[in-house]
């Protein structure tokens, strides 16, 4: 009965107790390994065994000590291996780990934790691991609950269920913790700041997850209870692509077991108890030791200078295969070393430039304040340029781990003095401060708004200053920050109701408006409403109502937002906006990214809503495109956006953004953005008297010069383009370029430094120069660091590391040498001779690390992977300008020395390793040698199992399946080899993960074999000749061979004799002797050919089949080489012989009428013409046999004929290709192109011609052929789908039609296809009833311009009767009023540079048109029946025509039945008037920026109808007539008698209940009073009502009405022809 009793008395007290003045002994034992779950892969580890003593220093509060620690190491495969003693490391820790320390203990729960201050925090840490397993929140009245309990990892969901065993007396205990679930988490990440954590990717499952069990067997007690036996079983498994596909696991297990009770207390020590925390896992120096080595840092300074010495001197060339591992040493030490010790290696070393530049390479990469630090003194103190400035501050902004100093020590930089100075060193500075805010809000979430306020101030006073660049600057800033704090200053600059930015320019808003989107990250809810108020305002710009479409995207809105956007565009009047949005609706439908998986569902169900008419808007409307895809079983995706925001005024959009995003492991990061917006490229190029467009190209070039200087003049030009890139969310530089940036670069181009400097190169080039750099990168570092239930801390961390090296030796002569000062013509006629030797290589290492980390001990599991190339190259370069030679020869470096080598390797393996023992480090390759040492569970086992394993249970691996190939080959002299060794995991499970786990190399050499050099010649002129080594001839005869091709060439191959049969021959001196001794040489070299081939076997049957086995090869080889000897000799010839041709073409015409003709009157132009241009691209061989290939290139310019043969020079080889071409008129070309053999094999034809379809400028490209490579139209018949068509069997067809300025009709046809393509930005006519396919006969009108991307169409209005045609090819009945003008098409910038003017005369009721430009007023009119111009109120008479003003700016000319005027620099292509119509064209780049009644030339057909106030209204009668320039009263000079008003409704309104009144918001045209109207008009306009009574200004002040809103709409009479009386006022 008592026992019961004391059994329930524990139950609700079974908290552990120990006793007062007495010592509880626990043996304990805990260990930790890490790799893949499979027995038989090797583990690395970590073991410690101890006793623990326990005992009561007063109440609450107790003493742990431990007696006998030992710390065992292990790196071997599991199980097998066994656990290796660490005796140096568990002596030189001995000390610590046996000093006891204190703790608070009260119902189970550990409080606070002390020790003496020479007690590591690593050494502390373990002892937190065992007080861990004492931690135990225990609630009376409950058996089974869950509560969130603090611990070593910090405080997580914790699961209790406890039961009682009545018979053995003992209570069982069980504790499970959810590592993924916690409150707090102990958890330090590093390099991660810039990653979005990805909700939705980690719903199907987690990269990094993590449980502990713990088991407790109690004794009861009087007191409580006593922990007889505690296991804890911990498990992190870490799966980079999806659980499926197989991850790895660390475990860390702990034994607690009682022994005994001593009756004595344990003796305290003399030293003072410092308060070390709690049970909670506190981090030390975990960040600065770095997991890939371990290092006993005695002195970081000498052992800096020691691997900084091992860096310079072993990179000299090439890069040292391990130098990435050396500099990441040295990163190692100097996170070690003290800011003294870093500035004394920088005195040692500053003036050292080898040194200087690895010091300040690796500064930034030490990652904390210091760094920031040291680059900031050393370049106040002027010890370092402002490039190294550059460059250390930017690898230092996303290097350095942010932190309160560190953004105080940016901000520092922002507002000091020095740097202000530097416009680039600023730029970098502030970007690089917005980012060290925002890393530090990612670590600490509360982070004041204090850090942002600097830049708050900054942006307040530029607005208020309206410097708008330094608001912009300030602006980006905030952006990188993300700071919610900054939600209310953005705001005020954006026209958002109540604010005043509707003043500021669009570039500012836009950059408000974007400096949202990181602040989106943390605050989508403000965010979203914010660009919803944007959105819906129609009234702001189009563009900025698109980009807040584009950050409302990003913060991934809900459906009901999505749905009220699908609304609002319903009515949307803005095509480009329209556009814009739905097009990123309609690709954001086809998103599989799991974040945007709610947001692809909304707008289905908001393009649902919407009608399709939107996706018939062409791509001159703006657009956004989002692609994305996404692989859930590896948990990897990649997005890319596409946004081009467009208008009608432009070729090139506005702006163009380009993003790509990035998804893996649950996370995801915006990579890389890039932004573009083309503000006034456009305009500074066209904003220039037009040439005619048959000009030559550098007439061209000038005019583009001319108006880049014309746009530097003008004060009121606007930037041309502006650039920003964005690096992973963050803004890393952006540019305008403005007259400023121009004017500078100008200003430093011509700067006598600059010269001076160009000098100097040219004088070292001479004297032979040597240079030598050398280039490290710490590219990737992210750690991820928590602790275990032990107390030693886990880690998953990924480095790249890469040092670039380069070494270059040029050496240049020049015959004559040039005087001390010489200019470019002298250059240009001297001989030069450039020898060059180069080699570059690179080294790369990159780590993942999965293991245990501290300063004492390491034991991980590491996957290592080695990049090694090196590339050297010597060559010689002969520059004989004079005389047209160029010669370039690439020779080897040094005999048997490798042209490239790159050597790969990965491998993963498991090492052990200790502080005080380096020397003993155990590396174990995670797979073993043999496949038959290996056995495996057959279920998976834990890595805590005794090494004494059931052997009955095991089944063994599968053959381990390893792959080693080497592969090479030669050509041209050239051996190149690959060697693939590969030996993986996946003979365990076939997943990617278990694939990428063993070794791993790939080696590449290319070397040269039987070539002493390359050499590429060329020679241009009359000694083209000389260089020609094989003589062609062309036989008369067209017939092909014998046979098919490829027969063709087996039957070369195996008959020696064929080849003798070419009329080919070889000489390297004169054609003659050439001539003469060919067939010798020939029949000699195929007959040893034959012989070497032969001497491998007797039997001529093997002979046969080696011969057949090398033709493949043969065939692929000579495909690729020649087809790139082609493409690089075309460019060459191209470029030399096009100015010929078209010189040749204006003095001579052929007198031939075809192709043929030309061509028969001399198959090849060589018999009679010296080559124009020869190229030779060859192999000198050692044995002297020629290798390679000719490119000999004729010009006949009296019959516009160019001849092109490549053949091989190879004596034995008769492969040639012809190209004949000829220029038949200025509209059409006829080519033929053969090959083979002699040319015989294959044939082609292409003909190219302009001309007119119609009315309609077209081009068509004809392709035919007699034979080609079977393979070939097989290949273009299947790249469309086949439908059966009566087209020519070899024959391919291209028509391109232009139907209109912007519409282009594209006609395919191919021997199985006929397709045709409509290209239609604005609109598309469709004409299937084409009869007549082409015009030839009539020359192509040049006015049409053909050559869309150089001509840029202007804006059309017109008008023919009544009828008027807008711009944006709107008609409708223009009723005009009698004598009143109309303003037609005017510049609505603020430089008004023209305005047109329409007027009906009273008397004729003719039209009248009036153009003011510049200081110049001219009027065209008709005056009997015959069309009149005045200048100034006096006529012209139209002998005296064409008319040019002073400037010459501005031109009239007669033109067909009526005159034209001509203004382009203006703004005005052309006013056009005759008698019976009239049209005006504006130029391409005043599009959008003109008023009247011809329209704004927008493309917005919807916002056609704009009054000059800015209203939109329905009628075009209204519209016509508020642009008509009214009267004040009848005493004007003007004959017009009318003005507008807004008029009363002649009728009562009941509205809501209530009589009203209604005014017209719209303006009426009525007479003055005083007159009669004589002609009306009805007209229907809108009203706004009022109830009466109700206070209302008189119905003629029209101002007061304009702004007021719409009620209802009636129709009223508007005046056309007014009489008027004395009376008329």
């Amino acid at each position: 009965i008592m026992r019961v009793v004391i059994l329930a008395l524990t139950l609700a007290l079974v908290a552990p107790q120990f006793a007062a003045g007495k010592t509880h002994v626990y043996s304990y034992e805990a260990l930790i390994l890490g790799g893949l779950p499979e027995e038989g892969l090797a583990r690395a580890g970590v073991k410690i065994i101890s006793k623990v003593l326990i005992s009561a220093v007063a109440d609450n509060s107790y003493l742990l000590k431990l007696e006998d620690p030992e710390i065992l190491e292990y790196s071997g495969f599991w199980p097998k291996a066994s656990f290796v003693p660490a005796p140096k490391l568990t002596s030189a820790l001995n000390n610590q780990l046996r000093t006891p320390i204190r703790f608070e203990y009260t119902n189970g729960v550990v409080g606070k934790v002390s020790a003496p201050a020479d007690v590591s925090e690593t050494v502390l840490n373990i002892h937190r691991g065992i007080l861990n397993i004492l931690q135990l929140n225990v609630k009376k009245t409950q058996n089974v609950y869950e509560l969130q309990e603090a611990g070593a990892q910090g405080v997580c969901k914790t699961h209790y269920v406890i039961s009682e065993d009545t018979k053995a007396e003992r209570i069982h205990l069980t504790k499970t913790k959810d590592l993924n679930n916690c409150q707090e988490r102990i958890m330090k990440d590093f390099g991660l700041a810039y990653t979005e954590k990805c909700v939705e990717c980690q719903q199907r499952g987690r990269a990094l997850r993590g449980a502990a069990s713990y088991n407790y067997i109690m004794k009861p007690t009087p007191s409580g209870a006593l922990i007889m036996e505690a296991t804890v079983a911990e498990l992190h498994q870490f799966a980079p692509f999806n659980e499926m596909t197989g991850a790895a696991q660390m475990e860390a297990k702990q034994t607690l077991t009682f022994v005994e009770i001593k009756q004595t207390p344990i003796a305290p020590i003399k030293a003072e108890y410092l308060h070390r925390g709690t049970i909670q896992y506190e981090l030390s120096t975990e960040l600065l030791q770095s997991p890939l080595q371990l290092l006993k840092i005695t002195n970081p300074q000498a052992q800096a200078v020691e691997v900084l010495n091992h860096l310079v001197t072993s990179n000299e060339t090439p890069v040292h295969e391990d130098a990435p591992l050396k500099f990441l040493q040295l990163i190692h030490i100097l996170r070690r070393a003290s800011f003294e010790n870093i500035e004394a290696i920088w005195t040692q070393f500053k003036t050292k430039p080898a040194f200087r530049m690895w010091i300040l390479d690796s500064v930034p990469s030490i990652g904390s304040p210091v760094a920031v630090r040291f680059i900031k003194e050393k370049f106040l103190a002027g010890d370092i340029t402002i490039p190294e400035a550059a460059q250390a501050l930017v690898a230092a902004v996303h290097m350095v781990t942010a932190d309160l100093d560190t953004v105080k020590l940016f901000e520092s930089l922002v507002f000091h003095d020095k740097i202000q100075k530097q416009p680039v060193l600023r730029e970098i500075v502030m970007l690089g401060y917005g980012t060290q805010v925002y890393k530090y809000c990612v670590a600490s979430p509360n982070c004041p708004a204090e850090l942002v306020k600097p830049i708050h101030d900054l942006a307040v006073e530029a607005a208020a200053k309206g410097n708008f660049e330094e608001l912009t600057r300030a602006l980006k800033v905030l952006g990188n920050a993300g700071h919610p704090a900054s939600i209310k200053p953005i705001t005020k600059l954006l026209p958002i109701v109540g604010t005043a930015a509707v003043k500021l320019p669009l570039k500012v808003q836009e950059d408000a408006l974007l400096a949202l989107r990181n602040i989106a990250k943390r605050d989508p809810k403000m965010v979203q409403d914010i660009a919803v108020q944007l959105f819906m305002d129609k009234e702001i710009h189009p563009e900025l109502r698109m980009l807040a479409c584009v950050v409302l995207f990003e913060t991934k809105p809900p459906m009901g937002l999505v749905t009220t956007l699908a609304n609002i565009l319903r009515t949307e009047e803005n095509l480009q906006v329209a556009s814009f949005t739905y097009s990123h609706m309609k690709s954001l439908t086809r998103s599989t990214a799991p974040d945007y998986a709610p947001v692809a569902a909304a707008c289905n169900v908001a393009v649902k809503i919407l009608s399709n008419k939107f996706e018939r808007l062409g791509y001159r409307y703006s657009k956004a495109m989002h692609l994305d895809a996404y692989y859930s079983p590896l948990r990897v995706g990649a997005a890319a956006t596409a946004l081009y925001i467009n208008d009608a005024a432009t070729i090139l959009p506005r702006a163009f953004v380009a993003k790509a995003r990035s998804y893996f492991a649950g996370a995801a990061a915006d990579v890389l953005e890039v932004g573009v917006k083309t503000d006034g490229i456009q305009e500074a190029l066209m904003k220039n008297p037009t040439d005619s467009e048959n000009v030559d190209r550098i007439t061209k070039m000038k005019r583009v010069l001319k108006a880049l200087c014309n746009w530097r003049s003008d004060i009121s030009s606007k930037p041309l383009a502006s650039m920003y890139v964005k690096f992973f969310g963050q803004e890393i530089a952006f540019v305008n370029i403005d007259k400023v940036l121009i004017d500078q670069a100008i200003q430093l181009a011509t700067s006598p430094a600059v010269q001076a400097m160009g000098k100097n190169v040219l004088k070292a080039l001479l004297s032979g120069t040597t240079l030598q750099y050398s280039k490290p990168l710490l590219a990737a570092e992210v750690r991820r660091i928590f602790p275990s239930a032990v107390g030693l801390p886990m880690e998953l961390s990924f480095y790249t590391a890469a040092v670039a090296n380069a070494f270059v030796d040029v050496r240049a002569t020049m015959k004559p040498a040039l005087p001390e000062h010489f200019n470019i013509a002298q250059l240009l006629k001297t001989d030069i001779q450039l020898q060059a030797e180069v080699r570059p290589s690179i080294a790369m290492h990159t780590f993942a690390v999965m293991g245990v980390n501290t300063k004492f001990l390491q034991a991980a599991l590491i996957a290592r992977a080695k990049v090694h190339t090196v590339v050297p190259a010597k060559f010689t370069a002969k520059l004989d300008i004079a005389n047209g030679h160029f010669k370039i020869e690439a020779l080897p470096v040094v005999i048997d020395v490798k042209i490239l080598c790159s050597f790969n390797r990965v491998e993963t393996f498991a090492v052990a390793r200790n502080v005080e023992d380096l020397q003993a480090e155990r590396l174990t390759p995670l797979i073993p040698d043999k496949a038959a040492s290996l056995q495996v569970s057959s279920e998976t086992s834990t890595m805590t199992d005794s090494g004494d394993s059931n052997t009955n249970s095991l089944v063994n691996f599968p053959t381990i399946q390893q792959l080693e190939k080497k592969l090479c080959a030669e050509r041209l002299g050239i051996s190149a080899c690959i060697e693939i060794a590969s030996e993986n995991a996946a003979f365990i499970r076939n997943s990617l993960l278990y694939k990428m786990i063993g070794n791993h190399s790939v080696i590449i050499a290319v070397k040269p074999a039987a070539i002493e050099k390359l050499e590429i010649e060329v020679q241009i002129g009359p000694k083209a000749a000389d260089k020609i080594i094989k003589v062609i001839t062309i036989n008369d005869d067209e017939d092909a061979p014998e046979g098919k091709p490829i027969l063709l060439k087996l039957k070369k191959m195996l008959v020696p004799g064929l080849r003798n049969s070419t009329r080919s021959s070889s000489s390297s001196s004169s054609s003659s002797s050439s001539r003469s001794s060919s067939s010798s040489s020939s029949s000699s070299s195929s007959s040893s050919s034959s012989s070497s081939s032969s001497s491998s076997s007797s039997s001529k049957l093997q002979s046969s089949r080696s011969s057949i086995l090398n033709l493949m090869e043969i065939i692929v080889y000579k495909t690729m080489y020649v087809y790139i000897c082609t493409y690089l000799c075309s460019q060459m010839i191209c470029s030399i012989l096009c100015f010929q041709v078209s010189q040749g073409i204006s003095k001579s015409r052929s007198t031939a009428s075809s192709f043929q003709e030309i061509y028969n009157q001399a198959r090849f132009l060589g018999e009679t013409l010296a080559p124009e241009v020869v190229i030779l691209v060859r192999a000198v061989r050692k044995d002297q046999k020629q290798a390679g290939y000719q490119v000999a290139a004729y010009l006949d310019k009296a019959t516009s004929r160019l001849q092109i043969i490549l053949a091989a020079i190879a004596e034995d080889d008769n492969w040639q290709l012809c190209a004949d071409g000829v220029l038949l008129s200025k509209h059409k070309v006829n080519a033929k192109i053969a090959w083979g053999a002699e040319c015989k094999e294959y044939k082609t034809f292409i003909t190219a011609e302009t001309g007119l379809v119609g009315e309609s400028p077209a081009a068509r490209l004809r392709v035919s052929w007699e034979r080609l490579p079977k393979y070939i139209p097989s290949y273009l018949a299947s790249l469309i789908p086949v439908r059966k068509m009566k087209n020519s069997e070899k024959q391919i067809q291209l028509t391109v039609v232009a139907t209109s300025e912007r519409t282009l009709d594209v006609i395919l046809k191919t021997p199985k296809v006929r397709n045709i393509f409509l290209l239609k930005p604005p609109q598309v006519r469709r004409n299937n009833n084409r009869k007549k396919l082409f015009t030839l006969n009539g020359k192509l009108p040049s006015s049409k311009g053909f050559v869309m991307s150089v001509y840029c169409f202007p804006a059309q209005c017109s008008m023919v009767r009544d009828t008027l045609t807008t711009f944006n090819n709107r008609r409708y009945k223009n009723e005009m009023p009698i004598s009143c003008y109309q303003v037609l098409a005017q510049d609505s910038t603020p430089e008004l540079k023209f305005i047109v003017l329409l007027k009906k005369d009273h008397s004729s009721e003719q039209n009248e048109i009036n153009v003011k430009i510049s200081d110049i007023d001219i009027d065209l009119y008709l005056e009997d029946d015959e069309v009149m111009l005045k200048v100034n109120e006096m006529e012209i008479p139209l002998s005296k025509l064409p008319y040019q003003d002073p400037s010459g700016s501005i031109e009239i000319r007669q033109k067909r039945e009526g005159l034209s005027l001509k203004a382009p620099s203006h703004g005005l292509q052309e006013v056009y008037f005759d008698k019976t119509s009239w049209k005006v064209q504006v130029v391409d780049w005043m599009k959008g920026k003109i008023g009247g009644i011809c329209g704004k030339a927008d493309g917005e057909i919807r916002q056609e109808y704009s009054t000059p106030s800015g209203r939109l209204t329905k009628s075009p009668v209204s519209f016509a007539h508020s642009w008509v320039l009214a009267s004040v009263s009848c005493h004007d000079k003007s004959e017009c008698r009318m003005k507008l008003e807004s008029v009363k409704l002649d009728r009562e309104v009941t509205l809501e209940g209530h009589k009203s009144k209604c005014y017209s918001v719209e303006p009426v045209l009525r007479c003055l009073p005083g007159c009669v109207a004589l002609r009306t008009v009805p007209v229907t306009i809108g009203y706004h009502c009022l109830p009466q009574g109700s206070h209302q200004n008189s119905s003629d002040d029209l101002s007061s009405n304009l702004d007021q809103s719409v009620d209802l709409r009636e129709k009223t009479e508007a005046h056309l022809s007014c009489s008027c009386t004395k009376d008329c006022s």
